[in-house]
């Protein structure tokens, strides 16, 4: 299973709606629900081309950032849930992107 599914199509990172960013940052220090997160490491694939060749591992991602401090799972700035899902529709930048799997924490 991939640790990131990304369902933000047009990320240079995607493919076939899997990440494959060598490291990917989840970021949104004080949210209190998805949509005040983001993946920082969201890029646009019409203004690079596409980065599906992780050369830091063999596949997809397995590096997951997350430095929001009011997540359930964020666990010394790493996410401890198997797999995440990244979303966002029509996106140009990385703040209109955000973690599906964002629990706040109580």
């Amino acid at each position: 299973m991939a640790k990131i599914d990304c369902e933000v199509i047009n990320c240079s990172h995607n493919n076939s709606g899997i990440c494959y960013a060598n490291c990917i940052d989840i970021v949104g220090n004080s949210a209190t629900k998805d949509c005040h997160t983001n993946c920082g490491t969201y890029l646009n694939k019409l203004h690079y081309a596409e980065l599906t060749n992780n050369v830091l591992s063999s596949g997809s991602c397995d590096c997951l950032k997350c430095v929001v401090e009011t997540c359930s799972y964020n666990d010394n700035k790493l996410c401890q849930l198997g797999s995440i899902t990244v979303s966002g529709d029509n996106v140009e930048y990385y703040t209109q992107t955000k973690c599906a799997s964002f629990k706040h924490r109580e």
